[in-house]
Parts: structure tokens; sequence; C-alpha cells
């Protein structure tokens, strides 16, 4: 069944579900009313109305009525808002009222978060913060990480497919490039509350999302030590009491459609769910000339289910579950270059395909065209359980989260980017398993000091499944040849030889942390942090060599050693670490809040399993470990209201790293997506502005970052692709910048508004702009002069009407001027000189209609 119909099917089985929510009574007596604009007495449609301090609320039908059941006695406090409105406390004291609202004309509404593990006001809490809410998200056509980036500049993600994924915050955070199992990621990535430890989670598409909260900077004391350059706080929205639904389509070209649709209600007086589902199609944007099939496409879908029970006011258990499907036919890229090494003549690729008698049926990555022998698949599975539960206690909550979630990759990849039989499979199947548990207690200890104290508990398995298969082909050994013996023509040397490896890290994390805020006055606080973190990994690395000519001819096995070797170790570390925090804020006043931090984090020891470089013949199995990261972090920050209707908010900061985990090439071909290793000191120092102003009808928002990363010492770092084959293996790249950074980053974006009615409908026009800009950066772990990347600026709109009955119809357009540019530039394996352009989408356009009930 394909993804319209399966979406159809979906859709229609949530509407029935929520008719049934609609008729499921709750409690008896009814408190009834309507809301209108106070200026014009206009009906509101839509309004949201909720009793204060429970998720007992209803909405304002077509004529700005509603209806409330609830069984509290009178009087109790309502809280009341619509878009464009101020929200307002009204106390009840009969069963029928007029609530009457004013226009949103001259304040911005607060945003509320929990990135410190508790409410509180993003204005407020000394971190520097970037929150993006659910709709702001959807209307921007951000469904998942790689476009939600294009609003927050200082995010980078760089994907050749969900597993190969770097997340960045300032830079910093994963190994640019390619991705080793063996190391852990820099940024967290949290979702409802649950770490997900594995890179390819950021390739989901958000599913039913009420805001996602970017931390910047080291986030360790209550985000944990895979925060070293900050976090992703993922809120979805909750299962609620009163029955409501939303249902989303688009349609685009290259035969884009996506679905949503999620519904939410009573199950009976204490218990209530929601159900959420995303769809997501799409046709491949390259053609693969070799198999003549597109290539590169979407095939998402994924599903999310939620249970809330109250047994009492202090009391909430919500389980949720969920699990996300990725088929795409890829993903493969096309040769963007050609770099020419210090090897000999006749070991430069263009001598070499010439020899083949093969030639690229392309002159440019951006003809969106590849030539690959070896189909490609990325299967990508993810899903898992989570139960929370927060009880009231004394002046705080207890909470306490556990969760299981798994990973499982089924890739096969044409590594070498080309139509010959050079690497003719490619299969790093992996699986992963994590448990996690978290119990953490957040209140007041007394008028002037409170905070979070907590338990945390990380349980992994990753392993091959079963196992990871690399083969070369026929046209192996013209790539491989490293001296003019006629011993490589050797008929069938490298035909399917390759390499077969097993492996597993299983690894605990354990750590007990606390942070507290002292009000020293009502304006000065300090907040100091700490953790404790236990690390443990015990890791078996496997791999043999199997096919080609078999022989015991020392000189051929010497030939097909230097493609494939046999390699094995084993790992059982662990190490315990102190990081946390010391924050000092100072609340000039109501608008303005000024605060300095110093934190220190790290990141544990990282494992090679993606095979290990060889020297004289000999495994070098002193590289299988790479030594921990430590970062030391200095910020200062103001966050400001110059106006009730406006944000500025400034940060200035300072990361030093020692032993920098950093992911590098090597010409050898038998080591798949490079290796670990560390630099020994790296520095990224900026500075970021961002602000947003509201006018009646028109809301601005923009963002810049200045971003200076280098290389303080790197004395043994690889060359760089062109010096490849020169005298040294190794060179000094001290001082040279770090990969994906761009210096200048930033966004700019806004959405004007016009009352009016559409077919009778009454509601507002809006027309939004966004334009997301980057100045030229790197993309070599080693500073090379060939694999730099121009910088771009993307311009993405949308225009559309939103109707007061919840009705949402829009166009929208994404790289409008259909910019060319590179997203990364990746050296295909063995150092040959070719290397592979990621390329960014082209123009994109359609239309979404979406219903709000």
């Amino acid at each position: 069944m394909n993804l319209f119909l399966r979406s159809v099917v979906l859709l229609t089985a949530l509407f029935n579900a929520q008719l049934l929510f609609a008729q499921t009574p709750t409690i008896n007596s009814t408190v009834s009313g309507k809301v209108v604009d106070a200026l014009t007495g206009e009906a509101l449609i839509g309004a949201s109305i909720t009793i204060k301090g429970t998720t007992n609320g209803s909405a304002t039908d077509a004529n700005g009525e509603f209806n409330l059941i609830t069984g509290q006695k009178l009087p109790f406090t309502l809280i009341v808002s619509s878009v464009g409105y101020l929200k307002k406390e009204v106390q009840i004291n009969e069963s029928r009222v007029e609530i009457r609202l004013d226009a949103n004309t001259t304040q911005l509404e607060d945003v509320v978060i929990s990135s410190r593990r508790r409410q509180e006001s993003a204005q407020e809490v000394p971190i520097p913060i970037s929150v993006v809410g659910g709709q702001r998200a959807e209307d921007a056509g951000a469904f998942n990480v790689n476009r939600l980036k294009e609003l927050v500049p200082t995010v980078q993600l760089y994907a050749s497919n969900a597993r190969n994924t770097t997340l960045n915050i300032r830079g910093l955070g994963s190994t640019f490039g390619l991705t080793n199992d063996g190391v852990d990621p820099g940024v967290g990535f949290y979702v409802d509350g649950v770490y997900y430890a594995r890179p390819a989670a950021t390739a989901l598409d958000f599913i039913d999302i009420e805001r996602v909260e970017v931390l910047r900077g080291p986030q360790g004391t209550l985000f944990g030590k895979n925060t070293t350059a900050g976090a992703f706080n993922i809120t979805t929205r909750a299962a609620s009491f009163t029955p409501g639904a939303n249902f989303e389509l688009s349609y685009g070209n290259f035969g884009f459609i996506q679905a949503k649709g999620s519904l939410t209600g009573p199950l009976s007086k204490k218990l209530a769910a929601r159900l959420s589902f995303s769809g997501t199609q799409r046709n491949g944007l390259f053609y693969n000339v070799h198999t003549q099939m597109p290539i590169n496409d979407i095939n998402n879908i994924g599903v999310r289910g939620q249970l809330l029970y109250t047994p009492s006011d202090n009391v909430q258990i919500t389980v949720i579950g969920d699990v996300t499907d990725q088929k795409p036919n890829g993903y493969g890229w096309p040769v963007a270059g050609v770099v020419p090494t210090q090897r000999a003549a006749y070991r430069q690729f263009n001598a070499i395909i010439a020899d083949l008698n093969y030639k690229l049926p392309y002159s440019s990555a951006f003809e969106r065209v590849v030539d690959l022998d070896t189909p490609s698949k990325a299967d990508n599975q993810l899903g898992g359980v989570s139960v929370n539960a927060d009880i009231k206690i004394g002046n705080g909550t207890l909470t306490a989260t556990s969760a299981w979630r798994y990973w499982v990759w089924t890739p096969l990849n044409d590594r070498d980017y080309i139509g010959l039989p050079v690497f003719t499979i490619s299969s790093g199947n992996s699986k992963h398993d994590q448990w996690s548990q978290e119990i953490r207690y957040s209140g007041k200890v007394s008028s002037n000091l409170s905070g979070v104290v907590g338990l945390f508990g990380l349980w992994q398995d990753l392993k091959s499944d079963p196992v990871q298969t690399e083969e070369a082909g026929s046209a192996q050994w013209r790539f491989a040849q490293s001296s003019t013996s006629a011993l490589w023509k050797t008929p069938g040397l490298f035909d399917n030889f390759g390499i077969r490896t097993t492996n597993e890290i299983k690894s605990t994390s354990l750590a007990v942390f606390a942070q507290a805020d002292w009000a020293v006055t009502d304006r000065l606080h300090i907040l100091p942090g700490a953790r404790y973190n236990y690390d443990k990994k015990v890791v078996d690395y496997s791999r043999v060599t199997y096919g080609g000519l078999q022989t015991t001819d020392p000189a051929l096995i010497a030939l097909k050693n230097s493609v494939y070797t046999n390699q094995a170790f084993n790992t059982d570390y662990a190490q315990g670490n102190f990081s946390g925090q010391l924050s000092v804020q100072y609340k000039a006043s109501t608008n303005l809040n000024a605060y300095a931090t110093y934190s220190i984090g790290y990141k544990p020891i990282g494992v090679n399993v993606g095979g290990l470089p060889t020297a004289n013949g000999q495994v070098l199995i002193d590289l299988a470990n790479v030594k921990p990261e430590y970062v030391d972090h200095k910020e200062f920050g103001i966050k400001t209201r110059p106006s009730g209707n406006s944000v500025l908010n400034l940060t200035i900061y300072r990361s030093d790293i020692r032993d920098y985990q950093t992911q590098v090439q090597t010409p050898e071909p038998g080591v798949n997506r490079g290796y670990l290793a560390n630099a020994e000191k790296v520095r990224v120092q900026g500075v970021e502005l961002d602000g947003n102003v509201r006018f009646t009808n028109l809301t601005l928002n923009a963002a810049v970052a200045y971003t200076d990363g280098k290389y303080v010492r790197f004395t043994n770092a690889p060359v760089p692709l062109e010096e490849v084959g020169g005298a040294q293996a190794f060179k000094d790249v001290s001082g040279g910048v770090l990969p994906g950074i761009s210096k200048w980053s930033g966004s700019v974006g806004g959405e004007v508004t016009a009352k009016g009615t559409l077919t009778g409908l009454k509601g507002n026009y809006f027309l939004g702009i966004d334009e997301f800009f980057r100045s030229s950066f790197s993309s070599s772990p080693s500073p090379s002069q060939y694999l730099n990347i121009d910088g771009y600026t993307l311009s993405n709109a949308r225009l559309g009407f939103r109707a007061s009955n919840g009705l949402t119809f829009f166009l929208w357009g994404r790289n409008l001027l259909n910019k060319n540019y590179y997203e990364q530039l990746l050296a295909a394996p063995g150092s040959y000189g070719q290397y592979a352009g990621i390329v960014g989408d082209q123009r994109t356009y359609g239309a979404t209609i979406r219903f709000t009930y």
C-alpha cells in the first residue's frame, strides 16, 4: 500500500476515533459563555479556554461560544487565549459569562521552556537558547532537524545518509564527515525527556511537535556528559482531556506528499490519549544512469501514541510509544571534483579511469546525475517506549523517566561514487538497544533557594547486525596499484575480495547531578551545578578477509593486504569524572537579565570500530582507543526586552577543548569511514545576536552568529587529499580552521497578516518569508585548498489564509532562487583524488491544507 493510501486509512481511523473521544462524557455540570474582541465585539473562533490548575478545557465554536463540562464548584479561574490576543485570566462566579480579549499589538507572548528540567520563561533562564514553536516549524516546512537548521543559524547538520550524520552547535559536537559508531555525539538529543543516543535519530520526521529548544554551549550538569556543545530538547504535544484533532496534507513538485494527523481526548475521567501520525514521500532528486532509476528519494512513515493518567491532582503519568520507518532509495552522490594528489602520474584518478576506459557521464554535480553500479539502500528504523511520572511532593516535583529505544540500520552504498566495480559492497549494518532511567526532584528548598537533584543511568548495546561487509570488485586492482609490478594485473586478484566485520560495544553510563539557584537578592542569583559521571565501555572488534584470488604467494598476499587486512582487538574501559558549572545572574530589571557562566564538561573515550590503519604491514592497534574529550567553557550573555513588543539577546562565548575527538581520513581503503583521533587543543569562540519584534500585523525575527573555530594544536593530523602520496603521511595543521564552521551565518524572517474573508470564512491572510545565509567553510578535517564550500543564501516563503474555524491553506516554496550549493564534500575511500558532493535541494514548491479542531 503506497503512502497516500496508508495516509487516507490512518487519517480516517483518526477521525473515527476522534468522534468516539468527542462522545466520551467526563463530568456533568456545565459552564458556558462567549469570547469576543474587546474593541469590536466580534466573536473569536477557536479561542482556548482552560480551567486554571487543571487540564480541563474547551475551544470556542463558529459563533465564539464555548461549553465547559466540569465538576468543580464556582468560583474558579479560567485561562483564555486566542492567536493575536493577550492571554487573560478570568475568575468565574456564574455559569454563563462573556469574556473580552484585547488584541496583542504591543506585547510578545512569553515563551515557556523546560530546559532546566522545570517550567520557566525563556528570557529568565541564564542559558543561550533558541526556541522554535511547533506551528512555526510546520509553517516553515521544518519537518526535521535538517530543515530546522535554516531557522537556527548556530546549528550545523551534515548528512550523507541517516547514519552518517553530524549534528553540531557552534561547530562542536559530533565528528565532521562520516560517523564512527565508537564515539559519542556531543550534542544531546532529547524527546520528551528521553535521551536518543545515536546520530541517526536526527533524521526523524518531527511528529506532533509542541516546541524545539536548542540549548547552546555545554549542558552537562542537567543533560549529561555528551552535551559538550549543547542540546536539542524537543517536546511533543501532550494528550489532553479536551477533545481535539488536527489534520494536514501537503503536495509539491517532485511528487512530494506529506500527510500528518493527530487526535486527543479522554478515555475516562482520569485517562486521556493522543495518537499522532506522519508520512512523507518524495521522488528522487537524482538520476542513476547505471540503473536508469531515480535516487535519493524520501519514504518515511512514523506513528506516536500517548496515554495520560491522572489518578490525583498531584500525580501525572505519561506513557509514550513511537516507531519510525524510513526506506528511501538512496543515498548516492555524484563526483564533484578531482584533486591532483602527490602520487605518481599513473596513480592519479583521471589516469586510472582512462586506463579502464571509463568516463563520468556528467560534467557537474549540479546536473543531479549519478553513475553508481551498486544499488543504494538506507533503511532506518527507530522506536521505543517511555514511562514518565510527575509527582508533586512538598514545594516541588519528583520526576521519574524510564525508557527503552532501539535503532536498526540496513544500508548498501557505492563508496567509490562511480560506475566501475571498485568497491562493490559497503554494508555497515548496525543494531542498537538502549535503556535509560532518570529520577530527579526539582523545586524550592526555601524562599530564596531552589534547584534540581537527580540520578541518571544509560545502558547501550550497539553491534553489527549480524555482520558488516565491505567488498572490492574487478576494477580495484587499478585503483590500489602502487607500483609498476605486473603482479597487480594477476587475474581475479581482488575480485570479490572483502572483509566481514563483527563488533559490539556495551556501554554503561551512571551519573548523579545537582544544580541550585540561590537568590542572594531579588536581583542577584548564583547558580552552581555539578555532575559525577561513571562510564564503562566493553568493546569486541573482529574483521576477517575473504574472497579474491586464493594464493600462497607472499607477494600477492602483500598486495591483497594493502587493501584489506585481518584485524581484532577488545577494550574494557571504565572511568569516573566530574563536570559542572557556575553561573552568576543579575536581573537589573524585568527587561534586563545578564549572566556569566563558567563550565567544564567531557565526552568519554572513543573506540575505532571502522577499521585501523597499518604501517609496514602491521595494524596500528594503539589507535584503537581515543582519549576522552574535555571542554573548558566561558560565556557572557544579556537578555533584554527593549519594549513590550520586542526581545533582543546577546551572547559572547569561548570554548577550549583538550583532546578534541575528530574523524580523519586515510589513504587506506580498508579504513571504512576514516578513523578517530585526538587533536591536542581546539578553540571555538564567537558572538551571537538574536531578537524578534511584533507589531499589529507584522512579526519579525532575526539571528546572526560569528563563529571562529580553529585547531590551536594538532601536530599529527593526516595530510589533506591533495598532499596524499607526499613525503609525509601526517602534518601539523595547528592554526587551521575547523571543518563545517562558517564565520558568519544568520537568518531573518517575518510574517505579515491582514484580516479578510475567503469563500465566506473569516480569518487572516498571511505572507511569510525566511532567509538563511552562511559564509564559506571547510569540508575537510585537515584544511584543504580544494575541499572548501562557497557561502550561499536560501530564500523560503509561504502565502495563505488562516480561517477562524481552524482551517488553514497556504502555498509554499523553498530555495526560491534555485541556488546550487553543496552541503558537504567527501573524499572517496583510498584517496585516489575524486570527491563527492552532497548537493542541497533545488527549488521546491507546493501547497498545504490544515484543519485544527
